[in-house]
């Protein structure tokens, strides 16, 4: 189950006053740039190389101005969220009987079966909260007692016609007065055979690949977003009333993305669990350990305020937006069909194997790139100020570092230097930890 662990961050650093310069005349988003301290951009292909190598001495951010202005509008005009309920797919899916849970280990990840029935996806997500420590959204597989299960993504099916019916009509015999004589009608055809038809679901439809999914072809990044976020509140009616604001701008930000890609999009549902124990679809939770939890099944994000650690983060929202933003990323690799293939391959490897834990912290490295391509996408428009920017930036070195603990999420420098990877580049390619080294992703 996703969620925090001791240990895994000292908690946050207070923000530092005016960090950003103005930026500089004519600034625009230019071509890909690699971060800061390595070679030239790559000649083609997406990027390779690795986020910033360690710890950032946190310069102006980033050290050639802003970040990127925002992605220029998708060819077409974007439609926002599909019109069906926001627990992805639409209606006339269902959900398979192998997503429900897997026996004995809830949570663990459930390979796709090898049918003719149509691509059909298992995928965990979640967040794990430390105690005492850092916070942003994680995933974690495994049966441990300090995660939170999040199973399989609802994938929209290919569905086949029923069984092929076989029919046989008995033959007609006629007796005439020769009691010698008789006739079977040749016409009669022994067995007919329905025609089995399958029907398609309308709409893009998710891709099964990781480093070579739609999501990261071209110069994909998010747009401009104005976001206009209720005041933050530390009780559980002003965070809710704050995460709830945010929803808006996440789907202004990530459809366009999906649509240029020519992927399906939805908005997430958002849920607040109140207590320290509740369950949801993919897993429970007890004693507040789970900070943040996406549950791919109902694709629905769970924030919990009791596992927030609001009296050690305090009034600091940028913090929060970009345990938000985090857990999002997590719902544009399931709608994009990157969990899918990601839950596949994890369980082919070994759900605990170092390929297998390797494979999870490409995930959640991912997702924290993201999370940085969406304050880029907002910042210094509507609420997303120098503060809100620099207290998300400077809370996000909180990896593996723990003993005794899967290496599942990734180090202190790379979970805070993909996280800046995104915020500057703000291009879907950039975050492409699937074609990284496995040093890079460590």
């Amino acid at each position: 189950m996703p969620g925090y662990r001791p240990g895994q961050h000292a908690g946050p650093r207070p923000p530092q006053a005016a960090p950003y310069p103005a930026p500089p005349q004519g600034w625009q988003t230019g071509p890909y740039q690699r971060p800061p301290g390595q070679a030239g951009p790559p000649q083609t292909g997406p990027y390779q190389g690795a986020p910033p190598g360690g710890p950032p001495t946190r310069p102006p951010f980033p050290p050639a101005g802003r970040p990127p202005g925002g992605y220029g509008p998708p060819s077409g005009p974007y439609r926002g969220p599909q019109t069906f309920p926001p627990g992805y797919p639409p209606p006339g899916s269902t959900t398979p009987p192998w997503l429900q849970g897997y026996p004995g280990h809830p949570g663990m990840l459930r390979p796709r079966p090898k049918s003719n029935t149509g691509p059909l996806v298992a995928t965990i997500l979640v967040a794990v909260l430390v105690v005492g420590a850092g916070l942003i959204g994680f995933l974690a597989l495994n049966d441990r007692g300090d995660h939170v299960a999040d199973t399989g993504y609802d994938e929209p099916a290919t569905t086949g016609s029923n069984e092929s019916g076989t029919t046989t009509e008995t033959s007609t015999e006629t007796t005439s007065d020769d009691p010698t004589t008789t006739t079977d009608d040749p016409t009669d055809d022994p067995t007919t055979e329905d025609t089995p038809t399958e029907t398609t679901p309308a709409g893009p439809q998710p891709v099964y690949t990781l480093g070579d999914n739609p999501l990261f072809a071209g110069d994909n990044g998010t747009p401009a977003v104005t976001c206009d976020l209720a005041r933050w509140g530390t009780d559980p009616q002003g965070a809710a009333a704050f995460f709830t604001s945010a929803i808006p701008c996440l789907d202004a930000a990530w459809g366009p993305v999906l649509q240029r890609a020519g992927l399906p999009f939805a908005t997430s549902a958002i849920e607040f669990p109140e207590g320290t124990e509740w369950s949801s679809p993919c897993g429970a939770v007890s004693g507040g350990r789970a900070a943040a939890f996406y549950c791919a099944e109902n694709s629905t994000l769970y924030m919990p305020y009791a596992g927030l650690q609001t009296e050690q983060y305090g009034a600091h929202p940028g913090v929060y937006l970009a345990l938000l933003a985090h857990e999002y990323g997590h719902h544009v690799q399931a709608l994009s069909g990157v969990m899918g293939a990601y839950a596949d391959a994890r369980y082919n490897a070994g759900v605990d194997s170092e390929a297998g834990l390797e494979l999870s912290r490409r995930l959640e490295l991912q997702a924290q790139c993201f999370s940085g391509m969406f304050l880029a996408a907002t910042y210094s428009r509507g609420s997303v100020d120098d503060n809100i920017l620099n207290e998300a930036r400077t809370t996000q070195d909180r990896g593996d570092h723990q003993a005794g603990v899967p290496r599942d999420h990734g180090s202190d420098a790379h979970t805070s230097g993909w996280w800046e990877q995104g915020a500057q580049k703000n291009r879907t390619f950039q975050c492409n930890t699937w074609l990284s080294p496995p040093a890079d992703v460590a």
